[in-house]
């Protein structure tokens, strides 16, 4: 396994040989440090180093994963003369076995600006009004939709949700519209996950390449 170098510490600071840098930033000669602490901290430093590379590794397979799938999937794009806009997609490719699956997956994190209160303004002047007709568990639905978390962020995915409600009234499809347009993509992040099909089962496990997971 791959050693660090020794005349430098874990911040790129010079030590003078002879001479080991402790936690408070001092400089120790080695000749007053127990050989046990010496051992401990060669094997620290040899298993980091091999850490180090197994993580350059990884974001090497990472770039070069992305890139190969990016290049298959115009590929197979051109074979019918067209052109594609917009962000890049989730897509999954299987091996032709069926027995390796590669998903290459797309995860957005969104947010509400400003116009999310004209549509909680107009959805509580629905409720207000239908009280007296509506069904509890839609009263409890819409509401439960504007509950902020502790941080005072709301779930997304829960107002969103209220899209499958459908009511005729113009103040709901004005609301609607609001969120809509109220909604917007801040970061995105692009995964790839691998996987092996378990026997001759149609259920798939990933490949781990998480250390924690091997």
């Amino acid at each position: 396994m791959e050693q660090t170098d020794s005349s430098a510490d874990m911040v790129g600071q010079s030590v003078p040989e002879g001479y080991r840098r402790d936690g408070q930033g001092r400089l120790i000669p080695e000749s007053l440090i127990k050989p046990i602490d010496l051992q401990r901290d060669q094997l620290v430093r040899e298993l980091v180093g091999g850490a180090l590379h197994a993580r350059d590794v990884l974001l090497a397979f990472k770039r070069q994963a992305f890139q190969d799938i990016e290049a298959h999937v115009q590929l197979s794009i051109d074979e019918y003369g067209v052109k594609r806009g917009g962000r890049k997609g989730n897509v999954t490719l299987l091996s032709f076995d069926g027995r390796y699956k590669v998903i290459r997956a797309v995860a957005e994190t969104l947010q509400f600006d400003e116009r999310l209160l004209a549509a909680k303004a107009l959805i509580d002047e629905c409720l207000h009004e239908w009280t007296a007709n509506s069904r509890p568990e839609v009263q409890t639905l819409i509401q439960d939709a504007f509950q902020a978390d502790r941080q005072g962020n709301l779930s997304v995915a829960r107002v969103l949700g209220l899209h499958r409600l459908q009511f005729e009234d113009e103040r709901w499809q004005k609301a609607l519209k609001a969120i809509d347009e109220a909604v917007h993509v801040v970061s995105s992040k692009n995964y790839v996950r691998i996987y092996e099909r378990i026997g001759d089962s149609d259920r798939y496990r990933p490949i781990a390449l998480n250390i924690a997971e091997v």
